[in-house]
């Protein structure tokens, strides 16, 4: 299992909330990967037991692939890292709530946990009801305004 060269000493004694801030960080990370590559600005991490086991960025530019959200990344790296389609005992850290499409996929994962760092008042999942598994927490708002601004900027940027 190839987790990244991450080892989960860094996290044994912070509180969840640490946690999350750490792992959003992270997401974050891949998020400026995107934005470097002229794609929208949005990271995930997928972690298990305080391990990274998958990483993704929207490469949806990059690909040409409009289903190649930083989530299906993420979620397509942990499945091949874990050997397997379910993501059970797993939190995914992203920057931007996930989508419909995204939330969809999420829900047939059964990943744990979904933590996000800024709403998504147009496409995101929470705007259509409840899609995730019935076992899924969420939790939104980690590192919001850092994560909300960085669309902010993208878009500002395309538009002069």
């Amino acid at each position: 299992m190839n987790l990244f060269n991450f080892t989960s000493e860094k996290t044994k004694c912070m509180t969840e909330e640490e946690k999350d801030e750490f792992f959003m960080k992270k997401a974050i990370n891949e998020a400026l990967i995107a934005e470097e590559r002229g794609e929208v600005p949005v990271g995930a991490i997928i972690v298990a037991k305080d391990q990274i086991i998958g990483r993704g960025h929207n490469l949806t530019e990059t690909l040409v692939d409009v289903t190649a959200h930083a989530e299906m990344q993420a979620i397509t790296a942990s499945s091949e890292t874990l050997g397997g389609k379910y993501l059970k005992g797993c939190t995914l850290y992203v920057t931007l709530e996930p989508c419909v499409m995204c939330g969809g996929a999420l829900y047939w994962s059964q990943i744990d946990r979904v933590v996000y760092g800024a709403n998504d008042d147009k496409r995101g999942a929470s705007t259509t009801g409840d899609l995730y598994h019935p076992k899924t927490k969420v939790k939104g708002g980690v590192l919001e305004a850092e994560c909300a601004e960085m669309v902010k900027r993208f878009f500002k940027a395309k538009r002069t």
